[in-house]
């Protein structure tokens, strides 16, 4: 789970975009591809290895948003005759394109994930392929790896079917118009049912105790010729949006675990003392969190539209830290193998054009449905796919936070000696002047220090900017009195 999602809108790229180019040099990103990987997706990009199977009868449909060309998945909702929902879930098949052994495959190995900037994204495969023959665009026909998973009536997986076949999907949608459409009734069934197969698994997701944090994104908006950090919502279709991939990814896992070898996505219970923290901002941030209410009932009780709420998710992803990738084989499969947040067995699969893993997971999954035993070409990487992943996902992780400094400090640095308003959301015990504090305009959460006095732990605090020099310091606020 990211520390924060950040996207830039209006004339803020331009003001940010010579700083995240300098960050990326910083960073040692590497924008371009090496000439014999570019080769090798322009010849894929030609001749792709296409399944036999052809449902591009079958009308399929994306939800991303609306700037979005990388597609990875298509779906298409149904109810079944006697009750309950069949679900289609297609994922763009990277491995049409990508010759094991090969340039590409060895650049998307340094690679790992795709990385994502305010400005632009540095993608796992080149935009050729990411956003062009593997993507699943409007209109286009695609190989993909296609997922049928039937539900009950109450949204409880009961059948699951994956093979290789050519889709062809319909529309490109976005969560606005999706929910807009869902609201005001005009949404034809598969889309409507988004809403109603979403909401039965958010109900069972409640049930099994799993949680998804409707993380606010944070954006870079310009008022009267400034530019100011606020925080965006997530809409219900969001939601329900993600529920499809997380039912798909416990399938997933399901075949794995069944088979004997696999990947998982893995997650263990937070830390001590890490809810207690959390209890603290919600505090300061003067949310109502009662000793009997667990903290996964406290987090769907929150509305990310309210700053305090929206604060207090961004903190909520602390415990989501720990996160790893598990790979078992000969049938050992660990003990814990699950995901804390999911609740159940989980891994990642939908996602291949953006997350090297995903295109293993889906190799994995189709031997495993076929019977067969997984590629050979699978198998011999999987003992380095769980650590080159960690080392992904820590670089992720870094520029992630980078940017955040980034951002803050050059949009703050003119404003160095200002006084905000903020709430003091943690303090360290052994330096009880020294914490974080929490501004809700603009949205920023930064260290404090200076002071004499111990800061006051969830109460309403004066601060003064007193540090914001980009490329150098992070952000730094000061007692104000």
């Amino acid at each position: 789970m990211p520390r924060r999602h950040l996207h830039m809108i209006g004339a803020a790229e331009d003001a940010l975009r010579a700083p995240l180019r300098e960050l990326r040099t910083k960073l040692g990103v590497r924008e371009d591809f090496p000439p014999e990987a570019l080769a090798e997706a322009e010849e894929a990009a030609r001749s792709p290895r296409l399944p036999t199977a052809d449902v591009t009868g079958l009308p399929l449909f994306t939800i991303d948003p609306p700037t979005s060309v990388d597609l990875d998945q298509a779906m298409h909702l149904a109810r079944r005759p006697g009750g309950g929902y069949r679900v289609h879930y297609a994922i763009a098949d990277v491995a049409a394109f990508v010759t094991p052994g090969g340039a590409l495959d060895a650049e998307a190995h340094r690679r790992v994930t795709t990385l994502y900037f305010p400005d632009r994204r540095v993608p796992l495969y080149p935009a050729l392929l990411s956003e062009g023959a593997a993507s699943l665009l409007p209109d286009q026909t695609c190989p993909a790896v296609l997922w049928r998973i039937d539900l009950d009536a109450e949204g409880r997986a009961v059948a699951t079917d994956v093979h290789r076949a050519l889709v062809r999907s319909r529309a490109k949608l976005d969560y606005a118009s999706v929910q807009q459409q869902i609201d005001d009734g005009t949404a034809e069934e598969p889309l409507a049912l988004l809403r109603e197969i979403g909401g039965l698994r958010e109900a069972l997701e409640r049930e099994r105790g799993g949680i998804s944090l409707n993380v606010p994104e944070q954006e870079i908006v310009e008022r009267d010729g400034a530019h100011f950090l606020a925080y965006r919502a997530p809409l219900p279709a969001d939601g329900w949006n993600a529920q499809l991939s997380l039912l798909t990814g416990m399938a997933a896992a399901d075949l794995m675990t069944a088979s004997g070898t696999g990947i998982l996505r893995t997650l263990p219970s937070a830390p001590d003392g890490a809810v207690g923290r959390l209890r603290r901002s919600a505090k300061a941030l003067h949310i109502d969190w009662p000793h009997h209410v667990a903290y996964a009932e406290l987090v769907r009780s929150l509305d990310p539209t309210r700053p305090g709420h929206a604060a207090f998710l961004q903190d909520c992803t602390t415990l989501l830290r720990g996160a790893g990738y598990t790979v078992f084989q000969d049938g050992q499969v660990p003990e814990p193998a699950v995901h804390a947040a999911v609740a159940d067995e989980y891994t990642h699969c939908t996602a291949p054009l953006r997350r090297l893993v995903d295109r293993y997971a889906g190799e994995l999954c189709l031997a495993a449905a076929a019977g067969e035993p997984p590629p050979e070409w699978v198998t011999a990487a999987l003992p380095r796919i769980a650590q080159e992943m960690a080392d992904g996902s820590r670089h992720a992780n870094t520029v992630e936070r980078e940017c955040v400094d980034l951002i803050e400090t050059v949009l703050l640095k003119d404003r160095v000696g200002e006084v905000f308003d903020a709430w003091v959301v943690d303090v360290r015990e052994q330096e009880p002047a020294v914490g974080t504090v929490h501004l809700e305009d603009p949205a920023v959460v930064a260290r404090i220090e200076g002071g004499s006095q111990r800061l006051p732990l969830g109460e309403r605090l004066r601060v003064r900017l007193t540090q914001a020099d980009p490329g150098r310091a992070k952000v730094l606020f000061a007692p104000a009195t």
